[in-house]
């Protein structure tokens, strides 16, 4: 009976550091090209996602299409997030920030898409309103009470943009403050979440 040959001590730290490197780089190549995963820093989007929660981002499907209402995205925010800043210095008085300021900022956000390029968007007590019509929301925790939550006064979404919301309507900065996101700053849609393992599910 033949008998196997034994691999050496080198031999076999050789293997396993090249099986490591392998599946380190695999992970590292999802992670850029596929999939990311992102944890949440704020009571932003409460409800629907808490503080410390993870989120899996897919980062492939933005190369096929641009996003819809009700995605939830992560993505690089304007350069005036950075301090609640709008890029228009004479916004009119009850609307919403029409115009970001340029750059982008080094903050990742993660907010649901309310509005896309064209609509005549509006905000009354934390809902949005697409062309005059209230949207269907579900999801959301509403506010009435918050100095960015009634802004009736409609604005267009410009083109190559998105507008921004959080789902905790009166505890979020976002594009009613410092304006659309454009396209290219967007990094990934969420679609589940893997911990902690009582809110396991889809977005």
């Amino acid at each position: 009976m033949a008998r196997g040959t034994s691999q050496s001590p080198a031999g076999s730290l050789i293997e396993l550091v090249t099986i490591v490197a392998a599946a380190l780089g695999l992970a590292l190549g999802i992670q850029a090209f596929l999939v990311k995963p992102f944890r949440i820093p704020s009571e932003s989007m409460v409800p629907t996602l808490v503080v410390g929660q993870r989120v899996l981002v897919d980062r492939v499907g933005l190369r096929f299409g641009e996003p819809d209402r009700g995605d939830v995205m992560v993505f690089k925010p304007p350069k005036g997030a950075d301090t609640s800043t709008c890029g228009d210095p004479e916004k009119p008085r009850g609307s919403a920030c029409s115009t970001p300021t340029a750059g982008e900022s080094e903050t990742t956000f993660i907010k649901r898409v309310v509005g896309v390029e064209g609509d005549q968007l509006a905000v009354k007590a934390g809902r949005v309103y697409i062309d005059g019509e209230r949207q269907q929301e579900p999801f959301i925790r509403p506010s009435a009470n918050c100095d960015i939550c009634n802004q009736p006064r409609a604005i267009t979404v410009p083109e190559n943009h998105v507008f921004m919301m959080g789902d905790n309507r009166g505890h979020s900065a976002d594009s009613r403050v410092w304006g659309p996101v454009a396209l290219d700053s967007l990094i990934g849609k969420g679609f589940m979440t893997y911990w902690p393992p009582n809110r396991i599910g889809g977005l």
